[in-house]
């Protein structure tokens, strides 16, 4: 069930919603390229491996701290 429906909100905001949820999927999918790629190159434990990992894993959270701004301000 969509419970965006439920909450009457501006179909601009009901796309904000949407765009940043699909953000959160995309920078996922560039964390697991990023992370996949450092894996091929190394097994080794190397800090610039762990700093690109990191950064990726980095990037996944402020995209959902994105998402999760976007709701409470939307519902504000």
């Amino acid at each position: 069930m969509d419970y965006l429906y439920l909450v009457d909100i501006a179909l601009i905001y009901k796309l904000v919603l949407v765009v940043t949820a699909s953000l959160i999927l995309i920078v996922e999918l560039l964390n697991s390229a990023i992370e996949n790629a450092v894996d091929l190159v190394t097994k080794d434990i190397h800090p610039l491996a762990k700093t690109a990992k990191d950064i990726g894993s980095t990037a996944v959270m402020f995209s959902i701290i994105l998402h999760i701004l976007c709701w409470v301000l939307i519902l504000i």
